[in-house]
């Protein structure tokens, strides 16, 4: 039987360099692990933005009892302050008031939007049954936000996070927006 050399007898019973190559093996999943997570974190504090964004909206809307133009600009452009540092474009803001008559019915009595489309006025909605008192007005307060991942583990194109609000005028029965409404 040939004898092996001794280089190669030495190669085989050395293990300096083992740790160094099962680093180098888990490196990628370890890299991979912390950039997913990095984004993730980034995710869920995108989202939480947002839920703040509708629960101010819908706080600053419910305080007035007449908005005009130029206080629903300052009433949108609120959210936007709130979406900060994690607004990387304008956060689609619609806020609207709901008329509910005698029979139950909910409608859209006058809407409002930033960077979409409002609701049209007329359209029947369904708010939560605890929220339908016949005779009564609502406040719809809806936001809505892109999150692009920095590293795209999440998918391309970003994922669109949105929430709604539902809340009673605070002062009044119901609030004019001067635009599309005279009274209510």
């Amino acid at each position: 039987m040939p004898r092996t050399p001794r280089i190669f007898r030495r190669f085989g019973d050395s293990t300096d360099g083992v740790a160094a190559i099962e680093f180098a093996a888990i490196l990628p999943v370890l890299s991979i692990i912390f950039l997913a997570t990095f984004d993730g974190g980034r995710a869920i504090a995108t989202y939480m933005k947002v839920r703040a964004a509708t629960y101010s909206l819908a706080s600053i809307t419910n305080q007035y009892a007449t908005i005009a133009s130029t206080d629903m600009s300052g009433i949108m452009l609120a959210t936007s302050v709130v979406m900060a540092p994690y607004n990387t474009a304008t956060p689609s803001v619609t806020i609207s008031q709901i008329q509910i008559n005698s029979s139950g019915v909910a409608k859209i009595e006058w809407s409002a939007n930033q960077g979409g489309t409002a609701h049209t006025v007329g359209t029947t909605v369904s708010p939560p049954s605890a929220m339908v008192v016949n005779g009564s007005y609502l406040v719809l307060a809806e936001v809505s936000n892109t999150f692009t991942p920095m590293f795209g583990f999440f998918g391309s194109g970003g994922i669109t996070f949105s929430d709604n609000l539902y809340v009673t005028p605070r002062s009044v029965s119901c609030i004019v927006y001067t635009p599309q409404s005279s009274s209510c």
